[in-house]
């Protein structure tokens, strides 16, 4: 049985190869993991969805030059996390912040929803949530990265490391130290 790794590869190769059928099977695969991505860092919906699409068309463009001994799940992140940077650099943000509200929509956290809460669970919820964005928007931005690639797009740390330049050892690290300062956060407000 072919993993779904070895899978992508083989369709990356076939799509290199003008096959659009392979191509259109990677869209289909990656595009939500990468739009809940780019949300995830610019938390608007129309920008995520714009960077989506520059994302994957700069995916179709370097499929032919791309290196076949890299996973194609991670070069794909990393086109979409440079995409975001750079859409961020030209609006002159300093940094990105994943979870703080903003008045033109929901974060990513209000769409972990239940689909029938109760309306003292919604209560609870709300307030537990907007406690966890305070405590996500204290970290580092390293760590911030680390915990948004890690929870919005399930990465292993080995390509969490890939998407962000840094070692595995290093995701991982962060990822620990992140539970911790949350942790700690949380306990002196709940």
């Amino acid at each position: 049985m072919m993993s779904i790794e070895a899978a992508d590869e083989e369709l990356a190769q076939r799509a290199a190869q003008n096959d659009f059928r392979a191509f259109e099977e990677l869209v289909r695969r990656y595009s939500p993991a990468l739009f809940k991505f780019a949300y995830g860092i610019l938390d608007n919906y129309d920008d995520a969805s714009d960077i989506l699409q520059q994302t994957l068309i700069q995916i179709h463009a370097g499929l032919p030059q791309r290196q076949p001994d890299a996973s194609f799940k991670s070069w794909a992140f990393v086109i979409a996390r440079n995409k975001c940077l750079d859409y961020l650099r030209k609006r002159r943000v300093p940094t990105f912040n994943q979870f703080q509200p903003k008045d033109d929509g929901p974060t990513i956290l209000d769409q972990v929803n239940d689909p029938a809460p109760l309306p003292e669970e919604l209560l609870e919820r709300e307030a537990t949530q907007q406690t966890l964005k305070e405590a996500i928007a204290t970290l580092p931005e390293r760590y911030r990265s680390v915990v948004t690639l890690r929870y919005t797009s399930d990465l292993s740390f080995s390509e969490i490391g890939q998407v962000l330049n840094i070692p595995e050892g290093s995701a991982k690290t962060y990822f620990q130290r992140a539970k911790i300062l949350l942790r700690e956060y949380l306990q002196a407000r709940l």
